[in-house]
């Protein structure tokens, strides 16, 4: 039986309540109507650009990868460039190139939008955020995914919370259980930069290492090709005295 207070201010408190649910949803479906719409090619100044050095265990330097991050107006977007090259004594064996761009709002991925070329014909990879879901689109067909799904690519400490991976290159899901916080130092450029070991287990494996301020130093994932590491070469836009804003 309701109390005599619930009873009486019951629905006015309800009313209340669906209002500022209400309220809280207009605003979160504002800011997600502006990032749809601000998903052109065209970039404005960057806030931070990390660039990446990338080594396969077994064929040695094979290119670079980059997170370009820029927050407006209440939506960070995230465009990511990668270009790979394998070669075996100068013969060219293996090409592949991506770009995708990630838009988020507080901590909730609404929009997504990648291109890999691995030298036949570009894999294309779409998705939106729909409700308590996040749609994707791609010649496989369509998937959905958890509102919390976060793309394959660690740009910031957001990972942390992820449990559900989405392959950029392909769309598909995995899910993903984060262990670690480890210490640990990582050899950049000579220094040793103190961090923090995580690492992600799924169908794949990942190693990421984070400094201080948060920023991904170094990352590893288990290919089914072999090792590749991904280390920090320079980070533009990186408050942190001057620390790899000179790397090249």
């Amino acid at each position: 039986m309701p109390r005599g207070d619930e009873f009486l201010f019951g629905r006015s408190r309800q009313a209340k309540s669906a209002r500022r649910t209400g309220a809280r949803a207009a605003a979160f479906a504002a800011l997600l109507v502006a990032a749809l719409f601000a998903c052109g090619p065209a970039f404005a100044a960057a806030q931070k650009e990390l660039l990446y050095h990338v080594k396969h265990a077994i064929f040695g330097d094979i290119g670079t990868y980059s997170n370009t991050i820029e927050k407006s107006a209440g939506v960070t977007t995230v465009l990511t460039q990668a270009q790979f090259r394998v070669r075996i004594l100068g013969i060219p064996l293996r090409s592949e190139n991506g770009r995708h761009i990630e838009k988020w709002v507080k901590n909730r991925l609404v929009y997504f939008h990648g291109v890999t070329d691995k030298g036949g014909k570009p894999f294309e990879v779409t998705g939106k955020a729909k409700g308590n879901s996040f749609i994707i689109h791609s010649a496989l067909g369509k998937i959905v995914a958890p509102a919390s799904v976060h793309p394959a690519n660690p740009w910031s400490s957001n990972f942390l919370d992820s449990r559900t991976m989405m392959r950029v290159d392909t769309g598909k899901l995995e899910t993903v259980r984060v262990t670690g916080s480890n210490p640990a130092r990582v050899p950049i450029d000579g220094e040793a930069v103190p961090a923090r070991e995580y690492k992600l287990v799924g169908k794949t494996k990942y190693w990421i290492w984070l400094d201080d301020a948060g920023v991904p130093v170094k990352f590893k994932v288990d290919d089914n090709t072999g090792m590749i590491t991904f280390t920090l070469a320079r980070c533009a836009g990186c408050a942190l005295d001057g620390r790899y804003a000179a790397r090249r």
